[in-house]
């Protein structure tokens, strides 16, 4: 279950070992949870071994909780697997802003991922496309003949759509099976449906079937959260209308600029995945099929404006940004979010398990709309400190420490070097870190 309240003041002034013990306090955590976060080797040998192929060791990434998520009415703890500095802080920061207007709201779809069997050589493709939908309901009972424990718990295969597209190689049938998969990612599913069917639909078309394979363009798994935030809240100072009101308008035409140019547009996206890629690796998900679905969403939820074909896109914001009535500020985003909690790595990594725990879902659905909020929350981060300070401003303070060990800083030294230069206010350098090392070394 979720926590009873995700406000944790003070949290980042505690020591590393004492978080830990808070969480499991408040997130009824077993010790087999906070032990997998204190060991730098969480996964060992073994377990690492039966996941891929040649290995030779692990690879640690840091784990920190945003805070102050509140979605659907209930409070979440998040926990984010980053390297980058400032990701965790500003999606924390941005979900707090929310909170009086009763934080993240979601209205998810059901679980259904495609597989997709590619038929080539047909004659005629308009028949063989009429062909294949007439033995739809054959075609159907024979995917759920495969996973009978899925359609067991609700899932199964559900309908059944062929495309016809041209290609270099000539025209090709596309027969879509769509799948819903419950609690599961779906690859294992959905692939072994296609391969199975695959003989069927040869002899039904008369062409040659070649690929049979799930498509990460999950159009039809879409999660979707939304949420309102007031100029006041907005400020800096968490009361300022007229100063709120300034930011808002920065946001929104930041947000503009995203949705109409895609260079801009790959790195605002860029910077929801810091999130989403990041949740998705603390919970042993498969990320990058999230971010292919999602770059690849962008650009098929936003058709060329310009032009009337049906496959012209042009990529775009996967968030979208606006002011209601009141002058709030509105913001929504929607992707595809093929994510699971039965099979994969979530099932063996030990930390993946803890952080599944931490944030208290039941199901992939739940998952996917605390993914999608945290997605929410990092693009306004990025919005509104483009529109005010600029980007470098709140990152560099932070990456400071970073810095610090970069020029040869030990123990103490990182986070005395850190606070004298974050109270200096002067611009954050790598030779700036260096000169105060240097000054702080010769005082002693």
């Amino acid at each position: 279950m979720p926590v009873e309240n995700s406000r944790l003041e003070g949290f980042y002034k505690l020591p590393v070992s004492e978080r830990r013990e808070m969480l499991a306090e408040i997130a009824n955590l077993k010790d087999e949870h906070v032990n997998a976060w204190s060991m730098h080797g969480e996964l060992d040998e073994e377990s690492a071994d039966r996941m891929i192929e040649n290995v030779i060791g692990t690879y640690s990434l840091p784990i920190g909780v945003a805070t102050n998520f509140i979605i659907d009415g209930e409070h979440y703890l998040i926990p984010f697997v980053v390297e980058e500095p400032s990701v965790v802080a500003a999606a924390s920061n941005m979900a707090k802003r929310c909170i009086n207007n009763g934080g993240f709201k979601s209205n998810n779809d059901d679980p259904i991922m495609i597989g997709q069997i590619q038929i080539v050589g047909c004659q005629n493709p308009e028949k063989t496309k009429i062909d294949l939908l007439g033995s739809k309901n054959d075609l159907i009972d024979r995917c759920n003949e495969v996973d009978p424990i899925l359609v067991k718990f609700g899932g199964g295969c559900r309908d059944i759509e062929v495309r016809i597209i041209e290609t270099d190689s000539g025209p090709m049938v596309i027969l879509h099976i769509l799948v819903d998969c419950r609690d599961a990612m779906g690859a294992n599913a959905v692939n072994t449906m296609a391969e199975t069917i695959a003989p069927i639909v040869e002899s039904i078309s008369n062409g040659t079937v070649i690929l049979r394979i799930i498509s990460n363009l999950a159009v039809h798994r879409l999660a979707r959260v939304s949420a309102i935030f007031s100029p006041e809240e907005m400020s800096e100072s968490g009361n300022d209308s007229v100063r709120g009101k300034e930011i808002i308008d920065g946001v929104i035409q930041a947000y503009h600029f995203a949705k109409a140019d895609p260079f801009r547009a790959t790195t605002h996206n860029k910077g929801i995945m810091n999130a989403i890629s990041s949740v998705a690796l603390a919970c042993g998900q498969d990320w990058r099929a999230i971010e292919s679905g999602a770059h690849s969403y962008a650009a098929y939820k936003n058709p060329c404006p310009n032009c009337e074909c049906s496959n012209c896109n042009k990529y775009g914001s996967l968030t979208d940004w606006e002011k209601d009535s009141e002058g709030n500020l509105v913001g929504s985003i929607e992707l595809p979010m093929a994510v699971g909690l039965v099979g994969g790595a979530v099932r063996v990594h030990p930390a993946a398990q803890a952080n599944v725990a931490l944030i208290g879902v039941r199901t992939a659905d739940d998952l996917s709309k605390v993914m999608a909020a945290s997605g929410l929350a990092q693009n306004l981060g990025a919005l509104r400190a483009l529109a005010t300070v600029g980007i470098q401003a709140g990152h560099m303070k932070l990456h400071v420490r970073n810095m610090a060990v970069t020029a040869g800083a030990e123990g103490k030294e990182v986070d005395e070097v850190a606070s004298s230069l974050r109270k200096s206010g002067v611009r954050i350098t790598q030779a700036v870190v260096i000169e105060e090392l240097e000054k702080i070394r010769k005082d002693i």
